[in-house]
């Protein structure tokens, strides 16, 4: 695979990459790059989490990168996640592991660290975070509230002072190339790319992935494109708007009977998202039986074909809603069998199902 073969695949996982040019020259002058992502362990995993992340390292590793999954307990911690009890934190990671390993991760190159034990082992990293903080502003740290999922405000807890930091931290003790966030991790990566030349660090590239559209949003005119995407993004704090990794097969057909979908509208449209990132990712072609007086049986064999049929409304919401659901529910068929079947799994999901999450 060439350079230019390689940035075609990891374009396809960033919406947005900053910059494509020190990508290539990363690429060119270094044999193993180094990209990671970081996750807060707490609930239940959703499928953005789990077969969005496994599609796009998946495609980061064939193109030659290592892949570091950073568990990050520490900064669920800091969240209040579970009231800040770290045991249910780091029960809710080993959960998050198992997730991982069933849904088709390539785990050859992929690492699992997590964060407390990393810092334990990294007494160095708090030089890190006091030179970052040295070298920054109050007001430019709190503007990065929004990756703990809070709004701008001098009421916050002071967490979400030393979260920031810390997370550019991350960048440079876990040698990471490629900071490989979603979009609502932005401000901290643009922070990281700020300081870094300060103190003397090369600054990451990054790479953007899309955030997964929950199946029932609300937004705001007034947003910018940014916010308005992250508010429209599937969050497990709205059950019923995201599909987790273990639903029932008749979970996943409620929600999606639920989606937001018009019929011949293409534009914010959840269930075509998930054709787009998901299921053509995994599926060359998609069917549905349909009665005759619907229009027949239907398939096709990629998703422009798809969306250029449903504007032209030769499939309507309805069937689109049912391919996804039979898609996605033989998707998370491996991930259910493994919650099942393997003791220490089964035991981890119960577990975490009986925590009550605090946000």
């Amino acid at each position: 695979m060439n350079i230019e073969e390689k940035i075609k695949i990891i374009k396809s996982v960033g919406e947005e990459i900053i910059n494509e040019d020190e990508l290539r020259k990363l690429l060119e002058n270094v044999e193993t790059p180094i990209a990671y992502d970081g996750f807060e362990p707490s609930g239940q995993i959703h499928i953005a989490q789990g077969l969005l992340k496994s599609i796009n390292v998946n495609k980061l590793t064939s193109c030659g990168i290592k892949y570091k999954m950073f568990v990050a307990d520490y900064f669920a911690m800091l969240n209040n996640k579970y009231g800040g009890d770290l045991e249910k934190i780091q029960i809710a990671g080993k959960y998050f592991v198992e997730v991982w390993k069933s849904c088709g991760m390539d785990l050859e190159n992929v690492e699992f660290i997590w964060a407390k034990e990393f810092y334990d082992n990294n007494p160095d990293y708090w030089n890190t975070v006091l030179k970052l903080a040295m070298n920054s502003t109050v007001s430019r740290v709190l503007k990065c509230g929004q990756i703990m999922g809070r709004e701008e405000s001098t009421s916050n807890p002071s967490a979400q002072i030393i979260y920031p930091l810390m997370q550019a931290a991350d960048i440079i003790h876990l040698k990471a190339n490629i900071a490989q966030l979603g979009l609502d991790q932005r401000k901290v990566n643009m922070l990281a790319r700020d300081i870094f030349p300060k103190i003397k660090v090369r600054k990451p590239v990054c790479v953007h992935h899309h955030m997964l559209m929950g199946l029932q949003y609300s937004v705001n005119e007034n947003m910018s494109e940014i916010d308005r995407k992250i508010a429209m993004k599937m969050s497990k704090s709205k059950p019923e708007t995201a599909i987790f990794m273990t639903d029932s097969k008749k979970d996943v057909i409620k929600k999606f009977n639920k989606a937001v979908s018009i019929d011949g509208v293409l534009e914010d449209n959840p269930i075509l998202e998930y054709f787009k990132y998901i299921i053509f990712e995994k599926y060359e072609n998609v069917s549905i039986s349909r009665p005759e007086k619907y229009g027949g049986d239907y398939s096709c064999k990629s998703y422009e074909v798809l969306c250029e049929d449903f504007k032209t409304q030769k499939i309507k919401s309805i069937d689109l809603k049912q391919m996804a659901a039979q898609y996605i529910n033989e998707l998370l068929e491996p991930t259910r069998k493994h919650f099942e079947e393997n003791k220490d799994a089964k035991q981890l999901l119960e577990k975490v199902k009986s925590f009550q999450t605090t946000r």
